[in-house]
């Protein structure tokens, strides 16, 4: 199957070029059909072509010595979108010349320059980033929104319930994926009154190809009894940022320990296999490839640090949703949802207020 070029900001990251255009080679040694626009210096990029000869035949090369800085301001990187690697592999999109963007640059500047270049959605308010995160089963959860909405009301809690089912169905093949809100508790009077609002739309919403099982505590998100894991932007960041530093807080306790004596360093060399799975479960490259979903098109943001393993597997998070065509299935989500449904969410809100 023939999939549409996949436009890679190769100035993006932490070490731009390299790391991006050899992510972009592994992505391919995995799966020849993919095909590339890399947008950047075009010198630096041939040089690391020479490195990578699979990738000669399959790539396009669109020159751009711009860069937007890893702590540029959203509305500088905005009027800047035109002369940049990320704002013209986002255009490249837009444009048709590619199928999706994966750039591994300033995720606040990608995200306003998406926004604006692809617009949101019809029948959607707001995109919402989603990512997947490791868990004790067999199957990642996917967790939304993670920092493009710092405060959500009923409403987009329900749309970003929908879009995550989506993106669940995509890459976990569950034909209901299990939704949750994250709460404070599980009980159905805990939270604020945007959250219990969205669980009784949710609740009583019928045509939605989900299960929803009402509210998950931030304890349990890595538990893997649950798919999709929906909250605000603040919150899923804090969550997210918190579980992300207890992965490197247990790693980093198992080195100390492992190495503080002979007998430890014995003990590591018997456990070794059992070691080398946890650090393969914890190792966020692993899991890298965060979507901005409810946008008119496909983008991945890739973490700012990934090496090539992550990079390629970004690469192919992009390549999973062009296939589903998870633009279309958003869409036909939120029709089975229903417009009435979707307003009685924000009426139910304005008669409370």
């Amino acid at each position: 199957m023939s999939l549409p070029r996949i436009a890679v900001d190769a100035m993006g990251g932490d070490e731009g070029v390299r790391v991006m255009v050899e992510g972009a080679a592994l992505a391919r040694r995995r799966h020849e059909r993919f095909k590339f626009l890399l947008v950047g210096d075009q010198a630096l990029i041939e040089r690391a072509l020479d490195n990578h000869p699979n990738m000669r035949e399959a790539s396009e090369i669109l020159h751009c010595e711009d860069v937007v800085a890893g702590d540029e301001q959203p509305s500088r990187a905005l009027r800047r979108a035109k002369t940049t690697s990320m704002g013209l592999a986002v255009n490249a999109v837009k444009e048709g010349k590619a199928g999706a963007a994966v750039s591994a640059g300033n995720t606040g500047a990608l995200m306003a320059i998406s926004k604006l270049a692809l617009r949101t959605m019809p029948g959607l308010d707001r995109p919402a980033l989603a990512a997947l995160l490791p868990t004790l089963e067999d199957h990642d959860v996917i967790m939304l929104d993670l920092g493009a909405n710092r405060e959500c009301d009923a409403r987009n809690l329900v749309q970003f319930a929908i879009m995550g089912a989506a993106y669940s169905r995509t890459v976990t093949g569950r034909e209901r994926p299990r939704v949750r809100l994250l709460n404070i508790g599980t009980e159905e009077n805990k939270g604020t009154e945007d959250i219990r609002d969205a669980a009784n739309q949710l609740r009583e919403a019928s045509g939605l190809a989900m299960d929803f099982e009402g509210f998950v505590e931030a304890d349990k998100i890595n538990r893997g009894d649950v798919d999709v894991v929906v909250t605000d932007g603040f919150s899923g960041n804090i969550a997210l940022k918190a579980i992300e530093g207890a992965a490197r807080f247990v790693t980093d306790l198992l080195r100390s320990a492992f190495s503080s004596s002979f007998r430890s360093k014995v003990g590591f060399l018997v456990s070794r296999p059992a070691t080398e799975l946890l650090r393969h479960h914890l190792d966020p490259n692993n899991h890298n490839g965060a979507v901005f979903l409810g946008l008119n098109g496909v983008v991945v943001k890739s973490h700012g640090s990934a090496n090539a393993k992550g990079v390629a597997n970004a690469v192919e998070v992009a390549a999973r949703l062009l296939e589903d065509d998870i633009t279309n299935r958003i869409a036909r989500d939120l029709g089975a949802l229903g417009e009435e449904t979707l307003n009685g969410a924000s009426d139910g809100l304005q008669a409370a207020k």
